[in-house]
């Protein structure tokens, strides 16, 4: 029990924060995240959670980011990593949940001890944690606490400092790889940048980056990570002007202010600052680095945005076309992945146009990426910007040993060899992303605009209603039809009917007391009009 007296003593140096009555903490698709405030007793069991996982999976490395990725500066959130760098598997989520609200250190210890005792987990054996933090101030405070629970429960571990989310999830992949024939590459941050530019110029094959991409950091950890991966492009083998803006890591409170993906993708405008450059090739990262979305500013239109519905079928057709230049396509099953976010339009074309599969999961990036993994290439992006494409074992397998029959063959297979290393396998990764974007660009030598042109984006709405009850509201088919309340999905089908082209489905809020009702029409005013409608319906049927 000696563990158990540890974890008590150093429980007493973090104390959890009563969170108002009838709350409590509850690890979500981004972990635990909120103000920073409340989380120091949370980051302290989230480290005897962590020890007891690896201990679970045979001394595997488990991993922990702290970040509150798009949120603002006050706010922080602790995240578990799998082994394999995926998301914490779901049934653990409710344990984490379980440690995280102990009211009492004795409990707190007491539950640890249980949990041990029903997966028999050997305490006395070795345990492995790898973590790392944004730039946010309270990292440090959460850091510490994290490291406390570590040592309570005599776990090794290996802080690396800042990083960006999706680094984190790399060294997690490449710790518990290391010496196996499943290697994921050196394990570093420096390893991390070596890996990506080496494949950035094999995927490049000789084509050549068009122009200056001005990249927006969100004044995130993105920025400083950027500027040090330009360090290992060499410029005389592969130019790439880069022009890296909102970097001020150095001023916390700017952090996510007026900038990043989420502004971008929300406000649907470019950020303020710098001014738009009309024509210029821009982008934007969140916060932590695992979201990306393009756009441009022209005379004629405007703003104009790439989110990742664009980046999802870009790269689909990028890769479909690759598939079948090297001869794969018999072998090898490729999808996409979305949720009933996406537009209709993209789903349209990817099922018209490139002839390839889709699947529609509920939201939530551990929902796509798990889909995804059923295909031998699965492609999947969010909306927001947040996905990556995955390769089965197969599937590489396939692009390093086929026998090429011709240089055209062996060009393709080369492509989607360098591919599977530039593109981050673990998650989204915007710095990852951004640069298998800019490889598709230069390929195709397109603009912007060009890829703009690709289909039209049918207008839609998303409309936030306040509700009494967001619990009443219970959705089936990947979110998208409405179970709970009785009769309310039927008047949602009766509205929907009268408009051409029109969709729209009603969800509950993850976080707050609401539902989104997202709509989609032939026209803006139709869209409009479904939009109001079916919010209508959702506040009638919420008063009841």
């Amino acid at each position: 029990m000696a563990h158990n007296e540890q974890i008590i003593a150093a429980s007493k140096k973090h104390p959890i924060v009563p969170l108002d009555e009838g709350k409590a903490y509850k690890y979500g698709t981004a972990g635990f995240r909120m103000r920073a405030d409340f989380l120091e007793g949370v980051s302290f069991r989230v480290g005897l959670l962590s020890a007891l996982r690896s201990r679970k999976l045979n001394s595997q490395a488990i991993g922990v980011m702290i970040t509150a990725s798009h949120n603002p500066a006050a706010d922080n959130g602790i995240k578990i990593v799998d082994p394999m760098g995926e998301m914490l598997e779901q049934e653990w989520e409710a344990y984490s949940t379980k440690l995280v609200n102990c009211s009492t250190d004795q409990e707190l210890a007491d539950t640890y001890t249980a949990l041990a005792e029903q997966f028999k987990i050997d305490l006395s054996s070795p345990a492995k944690v790898v973590y790392g933090r944004d730039t946010r101030p309270s990292g440090h405070t959460l850091v510490g606490a994290l490291a406390d629970a570590l040592d309570a429960t005599g776990t090794k571990y290996v802080d690396y400092k800042i990083l960006t989310t999706p680094q984190l999830h790399y060294l997690v992949r490449c710790t518990n790889t290391e010496n196996t024939p499943l290697s994921y590459g050196e394990i570093s941050e420096a390893g991390y940048y070596k890996k990506l530019s080496e494949a950035f110029i094999r995927a490049l094959a000789g084509s050549k980056v068009q122009g200056t991409l001005t990249v927006d950091c969100a004044n995130g950890v993105g920025g400083p990570k950027l500027s040090e991966f330009l360090k290992y492009v060499p410029q005389d083998v592969c130019p790439f002007d880069v022009k890296v803006v909102n970097d001020a890591v150095h001023r916390p409170e700017v952090l996510n202010l007026d900038s990043g993906a989420d502004f971008v993708k929300t406000k649907q405008r470019a950020p303020p600052s710098p001014a738009p450059v009309l024509d210029a090739r821009c982008c934007s990262f969140d916060g932590d680095a695992d979201r990306l979305i393009y756009y441009y500013t022209d005379s004629k239109t405007g703003f104009f945005m790439l989110d990742g519905d664009r980046i999802a079928t870009l790269a689909a057709s990028f890769i479909g076309d690759l598939v079948r230049a090297a001869g794969l396509q018999e072998e090898l099953r490729t999808g996409v992945v979305q949720t009933a976010y996406a537009n209709g339009a993209s789903t349209q074309y990817i099922e018209e146009h490139l002839r390839l599969p889709v699947v529609c999961t509920s939201t939530g990036v551990k929902h796509l990426h798990h889909a995804a993994c059923n295909f031998d290439i699965g492609v999947y992006f969010e909306a927001n910007g947040h996905g990556t494409v995955v390769f089965s074992p197969d599937a590489l397998r396939a692009f390093k040993e086929k026998e090429p029959q011709s240089p055209a063959q062996k060009e393709a297979l080369d492509s989607l060899a360098a591919l599977g290393d530039l593109i981050n396998q673990t998650v989204g990764d915007a710095l990852s992303d951004m640069l298998m974007v800019e490889v598709i660009l230069a390929h195709k030598a397109w603009t912007l605009k060009e890829w703009s042109t690709t289909y039209s984006d049918l207008p839609n709405r998303l409309v936030r209603v306040e509700v009494g009850n967001k619990d009443l509201f219970q959705a089936t088919d990947a979110e998208r039809r409405l179970s709970h309340p009785p009769g309310a999905q039927d008047e949602i089908d009766e509205a929907v009917k009268k408009y051409t082209k029109g969709r729209s489905f009603a969800r509950a809020s993850g976080t707050e007391n609401a539902c989104r009702v997202y709509a989609e029409a032939a026209t803006r005013v139709e869209a409009d009009e479904l939009a109001n409608k079916v919010a209508a319906i959702v506040r009638n049927f919420g008063s009841v």
